[in-house]
């Protein structure tokens, strides 16, 4: 599913974005949307702020009240978010503005469907390679956009869950280790082990009873009586791997 936000002080336009989205969404089945409005811009921030709400797609009026949709676009990459950001406005002085704040499209207002539609195609596309290879992650009041063959191993740490990387860093997040592991539930080269971590096989080096030892330099001890069902999902996906 795809968070769409729309942001527009004007009810008349923004119903119609909604309307266009709705009918999109029923002409490709393949996406499942899920659409937010607002009318101010000051309203999106302060949710995405809050960590209750990670949009994929931004549709943004430029003049509104409160806080312009441009001043809004750049709070939102200091911010660290990344989501794509489409300006549907009536203001043709902001085009070139817009390049600034990686903005993916700049519409003006009537937009029919004719325009908006081939828009959608691209960045929903975009998206969905995205998805294939990388993970959106809250971590420190910032989003980041983590490649998913970086991550080497999740461990649980009470309220946090720390993400080791492939280069040294890692990432805490407050969200459950179940949580993480249905989002990289399509990646078949992730695997619990136990109920304290998810392991990436691809970064395994070696493998015994008591730990395994990682390609970053780390190594993992393994909880009692989660060796040999490791060691049989890890040989399984080894060798359907090297089948292909």
């Amino acid at each position: 599913m795809y968070q769409i936000a729309i942001c527009d002080d004007e009810m008349i336009a923004l119903n119609k974005t909604e309307h266009m989205l709705n009918v999109y969404e029923k002409l490709h089945p393949q996406y499942s949307l899920s659409i937010q409005c607002f009318t101010n811009a000051t309203e999106l921030l302060d949710k995405i702020k809050g960590n209750d709400y990670m949009p994929d797609l931004v549709l943004m009026d430029i003049y509104m009240p409160e806080r312009q949709g441009m001043e809004a676009a750049k709070e939102l990459r200091k911010m660290g978010n990344e989501c794509h950001i489409v300006f549907l406005t009536a203001a043709k002085e902001f085009a070139l503005e817009a390049f600034s704040v990686n903005a993916i499209q700049y519409l003006l207002k009537p937009v029919s469907r004719e325009k908006f539609f081939p828009v959608l195609d691209k960045i929903l596309s975009d998206l969905e390679d995205d998805r294939r290879k990388y993970l959106l992650l809250r971590s420190d009041g910032r989003i980041h956009r983590v490649p998913v063959n970086s991550i080497v191993y999740c461990e649980a740490q009470r309220k946090h869950q720390c993400i080791y990387l492939s280069d040294g860093s890692q990432l805490l997040l407050r969200m459950t280790l179940g949580g993480i592991f249905d989002m990289l539930s399509d990646y078949p080269e992730f695997i619990k082990a136990g109920i304290a971590y998810i392991v990436n096989l691809d970064h395994i080096e070696s493998l015994n009873a008591q730990w395994m030892q990682m390609d970053n330099g780390m190594k993992v001890f393994l909880p009692r009586g989660t060796y040999k069902p490791l060691k049989e999902q890890y040989f399984e996906y080894y060798c359907e791997e090297n089948s292909q």
